[in-house]
């Protein structure tokens, strides 16, 4: 079964374009990664009804995950947790275990803190939430499970700030994710073709895509100019992944095989540019 995400980032800043969305961006490679399979990234801005109606719009697509960053901080623009618990149709409490939570994240810092009602609007989250300690920042991570029709769909709620965001997912998120996907392999690969443009390669692509299972590749060109010499320059990005480790072998073993048949065929020129297999 194919394990389906939606992120969903929160903040003006990155709809003004002030802010570049790594979080988006790392959170995407992770998850694809890992064997997950990304559907939609949504950036919202710090909107109470936006949040809501994000929020409300993703679970009606029911994917297995819910990942949202930012808004979970003091000041007046935090509004994710509100926005979470008005969508879900529950009350936002004060959490004794966020209050600890805040308490130990504070003393890090200084032993001289004091948790006024500014502070303590990081300790209000949605009833039945679970939480995460935040060993970087200040603000908990916020997990709900929520019973979706059928399914079933994890909520999952970070800080925005980048090293937050991270070293949460890493620690605690991931380790949960790749639990439910179990094991995954994936091979990588980007090749530069000179004298070749995509139009030309798109029919034995599109086979290779028609004649493989649905998600276990990726074959992807993407135009890179022209050189010197005036002839189109192409990068060429192939994954082969799934669960069987040889499949995905033999997968990406025929598609490169083929793809170089062509441009030989073709008299076009290829190049390795770059390798990851994980």
């Amino acid at each position: 079964m194919t394990i389906t995400f939606e992120v969903l980032c929160i903040g003006y800043e990155l709809l003004w374009g002030s802010t570049r969305n790594t979080n988006a961006e790392w959170i995407s490679t992770k998850i694809g990664q890992t064997g997950g399979l990304l559907i939609r990234i949504t950036i919202i801005g710090d909107n109470i009804d936006h949040i809501v109606l994000a929020i409300k719009e993703s679970l009606t697509r029911k994917p297995n995950w819910i990942i949202i960053t930012g808004g979970l901080g003091p000041t007046y623009d935090d509004k994710t947790l509100e926005g979470l618990a008005i969508a879900l149709g529950v009350d936002l409490s004060l959490s004794d275990i966020a209050i600890e939570m805040l308490k130990k994240s504070y003393l890090r810092n200084s032993s001289n803190f004091e948790l006024n009602e500014t502070r303590l609007k990081m300790a209000r989250v949605p009833n039945g939430s679970f939480l995460i300690q935040n060993n970087v920042g200040i603000a908990p991570c916020v997990i709900l499970d929520i019973q979706n029709g059928e399914s079933v769909t994890m909520i999952v709620c970070l800080p925005g700030v980048p090293r937050e965001m991270q070293s949460i997912f890493n620690e605690s998120i991931l380790p949960m994710i790749k639990e439910k996907i179990g094991e995954f392999f994936v091979i990588e690969r980007n090749y530069e073709i000179i004298g070749l443009s995509e139009v030309i390669l798109n029919p034995v692509l599109s086979s290779m895509v028609k004649t493989n299972p649905p998600n276990s590749i990726y074959v992807k060109t993407h135009p890179q100019g022209i050189t010197n010499n005036n002839v189109p320059k192409l990068k060429i990005q192939i994954i082969s992944k799934g669960k069987n480790k040889s499949e995905v072998q033999f997968r990406y073993n025929n598609i490169i095989n083929k793809i170089l048949g062509e441009v030989n065929r073709l008299n076009g020129k290829i190049l390795p540019t770059e390798v990851s297999q994980l």
